[in-house]
C-alpha cells in the first residue's frame, strides 16, 4: 500500500453544509477501495494566485491517506466531475507504507489533540496570568522615584 497526499481547492463560496458532502464522498471512496484516511487538514479560504473558473478565492484542503493507484484515480475522477472543486494535485509520499505504523501515528495525533482540548478547557483564561506577571515586575526608576 502507498501513502498519498492530495491537496484540492474547493469553491470558497460554499457553506460548511455544502462542503461536508464532498468530505463524505471522499471518505466513502477511501473505504470502498480499502484505503486508510490518515488526516483531513482544512486550511480554509485563501486568495488564489490567479483566478480559477472566475474565482479569486478558494478553500484549501489537504488529504493524507493510504491506498492504491486505483483509489487515486477514483478520487481524481471525482474531482474532475465535481464543479465545486477548482483544482487538485496528488503527490506520492511513500511507496511502501507500514499500515500498523500509520495507525499508531493516527492514534498519537488523536491523543495529542484530546490533551490539547482538555488543557484548554481546564485553563480558564490567559489574561489573568499576564496581569499577575505584570504586577511582579519592578517599576522602572525615574527621577521622581529617587
Amino acid at each position: 500500500m502507498r501513502r498519498y497526499e492530495t491537496i484540492f481547492i474547493a469553491d470558497n463560496d460554499l457553506s460548511e453544509e455544502d462542503r461536508s458532502p464532498i468530505f463524505e464522498k471522499l471518505k466513502d471512496l477511501i473505504q470502498q477501495h480499502s484505503g486508510l484516511l490518515v488526516m483531513v487538514d482544512e486550511w480554509g479560504g485563501k486568495k488564489l494566485a490567479y483566478e480559477i473558473k472566475k474565482k479569486a478565492r478558494g478553500y484549501y484542503v489537504r488529504l493524507d491517506y493510504c491506498g492504491s493507484g486505483i483509489l487515486v484515480n477514483e478520487i481524481e475522477r471525482f474531482f474532475r466531475i465535481d464543479d465545486r472543486i477548482l483544482k487538485y494535485m496528488t503527490v506520492l509520499l511513500d511507496k511502501d507504507v507500514d499500515i500498523e505504523a500509520v495507525k499508531e501515528e493516527i492514534a498519537k495525533a488523536e491523543e495529542i489533540r484530546t490533551d490539547e482540548t482538555e488543557s484548554s478547557d481546564a485553563k480558564p483564561d490567559a489574561e489573568p496570568d499576564a496581569e499577575s506577571n505584570a504586577d511582579d515586575e519592578p517599576e522602572p526608576e525615574t527621577l521622581e522615584n529617587k
